[in-house]
């Protein structure tokens, strides 16, 4: 039996039955049922984190180990600099629009047969990059192995939503994060060591290996966990109408805003941090490296203060709005300091805000998903493939924008990452209205 509805479950994101976008399906009811999978998937629990966390390492696996390859690929392919770029564009679009796919799928067929025919695509993708004997072959074949990686990222959270609820949802977030926060850190080394012993078909070698082991270890150790009576047994029409409903729930999408917005922010600094670092401030590439491993610490060891300390103790509301403070006034201080209203800055000043940026991420990603995952429980895999979607998508939006006044200022990535972070607050504030469900609960 289902237990029933409090003042803080509603606080923490939860909202009555009899709402549009959480009535309860003609399929089954919408709480989560406590069904063998589920209890067996919580007993093994290790195991299960570390298979999720993989599945969520895996892209950006995919797209960093690549980087330092991509000179070697220009000479190799014969091919200009712009159209190797593609390569990465189109993994990035592969990723963002495979989840649109997957996400529905996983609500009709249950978890395990989308993901495993997703890694089953990757493998074969990933395998035929390797081999690819022109630039036009290897975008292609990138792109359907963004499509098919989606497929772990969009299914990770839909398992976390199926299996965990409330605060336990939103520690399981943040340690998926520590797992896959070590990623994009180790991608590039990983990258350049393998480019130490072969060429950059190695690199797609390797990611062959690692997404075939990724693919046993799903089979061996993630089970189903979305019971049949669960499911959506509708087609395409299905899809579009539960699509539309959640679009349709004013704080769903104030949560999915927030949560884009702030990855943007993180995009940017993602794409404009080598320049501004190596080229404006004169840093080598190992103090570049250093600084972005430093940067990278803190958002992991800031998403376990979160996992561990704050949540249960603090409403993750509360919690997320305070993250969000702290990327707006860190992205403040930095367009400050980059436009020299206090002369020219320091790369030591410049790389504190950064790394007070990046730390308070891991406030407010893990907080966002879970939010709002919890309004979503019939709907997951559609809902956490629009999380994944709003975020790739906004994010590659803003990385183009961070270079836009050329190579000699760096005001225009702190720009970028202010005007997101005040999107960010602008749809946490006007469309979830925290305050306004504790109101609601307490009547």
């Amino acid at each position: 039996m289902p237990k029933p509805e409090t003042g803080q479950d509603r606080t923490e994101g939860h909202i009555p039955a009899g709402d549009p976008v959480t009535a309860p399906a003609p399929t089954g009811p919408i709480a989560p049922v406590a069904h063998p999978a589920v209890a067996a998937a919580r007993r093994v629990g290790l195991l299960v984190t570390l298979v999720l966390g993989g599945l969520t390492a895996l892209p950006p696996l995919s797209m960093d180990m690549y980087l330092p390859a991509l000179p070697a690929v220009t000479d190799s392919l014969t091919a200009p600099a712009a159209t190797v770029q593609l390569t990465l564009t189109a993994c990035i679009a592969g990723m963002a629009f495979g989840q649109l796919v997957v996400g529905p799928m996983s609500d009709r067929w249950g978890r395990r047969r989308p993901l495993l025919i997703g890694m089953i695509v990757y493998v074969v993708a990933t395998a035929i990059c390797a081999m690819a004997p022109s630039v036009q072959l290897l975008i292609g074949f990138r792109l359907l192995q963004g499509l098919a990686g989606a497929a772990g990222i969009v299914i990770a959270r839909a398992v976390v939503r199926d299996l965990y609820d409330g605060v336990e949802m939103a520690r399981f977030f943040s340690t998926l994060m520590l797992i896959s926060g070590v990623a994009p850190i180790i991608a590039p080394l990983i990258g350049g060591q393998v480019l130490r012993v072969t060429d950059w078909r190695g690199i797609f070698v390797v990611l062959t290996g690692v997404g075939i082991l990724l693919t046993l270890v799903a089979v061996r150790w993630l089970p189903e966990t979305l019971a049949p009576e669960r499911r959506h047994s509708g087609g395409v029409g299905e899809t579009l109408r539960t699509v539309r409903s959640l679009l349709g729930d004013r704080v769903f999408s104030g949560y999915m805003l927030t949560g884009g917005l702030s990855f943007a922010a993180l995009f940017s600094y993602v794409a404009a941090s080598p320049f501004v670092v190596q080229e404006i401030y004169g840093a080598s590439p190992q103090t570049f490296s250093l600084l972005f491993g430093i940067n990278s610490v803190g958002l992991i060891a800031v998403g376990q203060i979160n996992g561990r300390v704050l949540v249960g103790r603090v409403s993750l509301d509360k919690a997320l709005g305070f993250g969000l403070g702290m990327i707006t006034l860190a992205a403040t201080g930095l367009l400050l300091m980059t436009s020299g209203v206090f002369g020219r800055a320091s790369l030591f000043a410049v790389a504190a805000g950064l790394f007070v940026l990046m730390s308070a991420m891991g406030l407010a990603m893990p907080n966002t998903n879970a939010l709002a995952l919890m309004r979503t429980p019939h709907a997951a895999g559609s809902a956490s493939a629009l999380l994944g979607t709003s975020a790739f998508l906004l994010g590659a939006v803003a990385s183009p924008l961070v270079g836009i006044a050329g190579e000699a200022t760096a005001v225009p990535m702190a720009a970028v990452q202010l005007t997101c972070a005040l999107g960010a607050v602008g749809c946490f504030i006007g469309l979830c209205r925290p305050w306004q469900r504790r109101a609601e609960a307490v009547v």
